[in-house]
């Protein structure tokens, strides 16, 4: 295949315009200072870097000296380059090294792929399920319960914490219903999407939650969840993958060590980030303790991660957190991340992006175990606090669940490309007649 000219001329722009910052320090400072200046630059990143582990694995008075130093490591930085009268030379050079970026990615975008939908009916008997606490009372604020019910659903609120959401469901399936829907939390979205999936009929995604994870890989509004309600009306379906762990459905991930601990916590609901900044030097200790956790898949084990990450589908290459997006919901693996720290040097690594190979396992498998030395795990499943007994097994249900989705919806984008300098020198120096295979 021909190369596109427009993706050659990009790849040359990234390398001149990286060739021209570098140039540009060279010539400002001259190549001493320029050394000096970009030793600098580099304590200044690692001490910073090592600071932030500190200000997360400590507490008291040690957790706010490092976090003071996290705050005046650049600030001293960018002293130093002011006081040798190359703060023009930073942000000129923070400019152009920002645009080869944005070129080199542009030139290594892969073209999107249309997504694969289905017209099918719309239902006749649809019925959703609304949690009116969520989100903050979205239901009300958006007036969800009543659009659904002009649109001819029938419409359960879950009102108390005794409600058998499950049960729920299962009776609205045997009394006729050929949707079932849910205004919530990802946690009661994949309850009532594991019984969909398992009655066969479509299940609809209303964004009424808090973080709305598994509607924005879906595709969906997430500022006005009444625009979820149109797909009723005038829709289309996709099938996507679910996740099963023992015998549960996930819709986005199980969480193991770290942040399944730190869910476990009471508190963690009312106030995630006071609880996740309290709790984080206890659990991390630990979990560097021997016999923690194991992670089996594909034929290997990996000993005493941190925290492990099971997802339905992988998350984007650059989310090391599961905090990003999954840019397909119908790959047929589960994404694995495992976090493995052992002081601030790995985590100064970690987090820069440098030296991951040894800090970050990043796999996909059809099936994965996690084995530790107790008899349970705490695990967190899509934000909800649970305990399993070990070893717990995690699977991939492909095109286990029909998703009815609105016609007119944000979508999802294309993946972000990882900037590989190597082939972006290929496609930079092509010249668009080339015998062997294509760059992609």
């Amino acid at each position: 295949m021909v190369e596109s000219r427009s993706r050659r001329w990009l790849a040359r722009l990234s390398f001149l315009t990286a060739a021209a910052a570098v140039l540009l320090v060279l010539a400002a400072a001259g190549l001493r200072a320029s050394l000096l200046l970009v030793l600098t630059a580099a304590v200044g990143t690692a001490a910073g870097l090592a600071a932030a582990w500190w200000f997360l694995t400590h507490r008291g008075v040690r957790r706010w000296a490092a976090g003071a130093v996290v705050v005046l490591a650049p600030l001293v930085v960018a002293v130093l380059f002011a006081r040798a009268g190359l703060i023009w030379v930073m942000v000129l050079f923070g400019l152009l090294w920002a645009l080869a970026m944005a070129a080199g990615r542009r030139a290594l975008a892969v073209p999107e792929t249309a997504e694969r939908v289905y017209e099918t009916s719309a239902p006749e008997h649809p019925y959703l399920i609304m949690n009116p606490r969520s989100g903050g009372g979205k239901v009300e604020r958006f007036r969800l319960a009543e659009r659904a019910r002009e649109l001819g659903a029938s419409v359960f609120l879950i009102e108390g914490a005794a409600v058998d959401v499950a049960a729920v469901a299962r009776q609205a399936v045997r009394d006729g219903a050929d949707l079932l829907g849910v205004a919530g939390g990802d946690g009661t979205q994949a309850l009532v999407a594991g019984i969909a999936a398992e009655h066969g009929v479509p299940f609809l995604v209303v964004s009424a939650g808090t973080r709305n994870h598994f509607a924005l890989d879906l595709g969906l509004d997430r500022e006005d969840p009444s625009k979820c309600l149109d797909a009723l009306t005038d829709g289309v379906e996709m099938e996507i993958d679910l996740g099963l762990i023992g015998d549960r459905t996930f819709v986005n991930n199980a969480s193991f060590g770290a942040y399944a601990a730190i869910v476990q916590s009471p508190a963690y609901r009312d106030d995630k980030i006071g609880t996740t900044l309290e709790m984080l030097p206890a659990v991390l200790a630990e979990s560097e303790s021997p016999g923690g956790l194991r992670l089996i898949m594909n034929g290997a084990t990996v000993t005493g991660p941190q925290a492990v990450l099971v997802s339905n589908n992988p998350y984007a290459a650059d989310d090391i957190a599961g905090l990003g997006r999954r840019y397909r919901l119908d790959g047929g693996v589960l994404g694995v991340l495992a976090v493995t720290v052992r002081g601030a040097a790995d985590a100064a690594a970690l987090i820069s992006g440098r030296g991951r190979a040894k800090s970050l396992t990043v796999a996909d498998s059809p099936a994965v175990t996690i084995d530790a030395d107790g008899p349970s795990v705490p695990v967190g499943i899509d934000g909800e606090a649970v305990s399993m007994p070990t070893p717990v097994r995690c699977e991939i249900r492909p095109a286990a669940l029909r998703v009815r989705v609105p016609r007119n919806r944000p979508g999802v984008p294309g993946p972000r490309p990882e900037m590989d300098w190597a082939r972006l020198r290929r496609l930079a120096l092509s010249t668009g007649r080339r015998s062997g295979p294509a760059e992609h």
